[in-house]
């Protein structure tokens, strides 16, 4: 299970290392969802308000692009969903 370092300023990582973590990360994963459905999540994900630094989810500590990629994963949001297992 991948380990969110991007929650809080004092272990906040660059943009080049969350993208190692996640490409090592999604190495492992299988199931993924096209590059169309991938980029339609990000950009419901850049344009949340549950975003910090760009990377982290804050509902559920994820890096929202590693969590975008699983297929068999939803957007957490509480209130709203905002893309599902699915489709965007």
């Amino acid at each position: 299970m991948m380990v969110c370092y991007g929650c809080t300023e004092t272990v906040r990582r660059t943009p080049e290392e969350v993208e190692q973590l996640v490409s090592e990360q999604l190495s492992f994963e299988t199931d993924l969802v096209s590059e169309d459905t991938y980029q339609k999540r990000l950009a419901h994900c850049y344009a949340c308000d549950q975003l910090d630094y760009d990377t982290t989810c804050r509902v559920c500590g994820c890096f929202v692009q590693f969590r975008a990629r699983l297929s068999y994963k939803a957007c957490p949001h509480i209130e709203e969903k905002r893309w599902d297992k699915v489709n965007t």
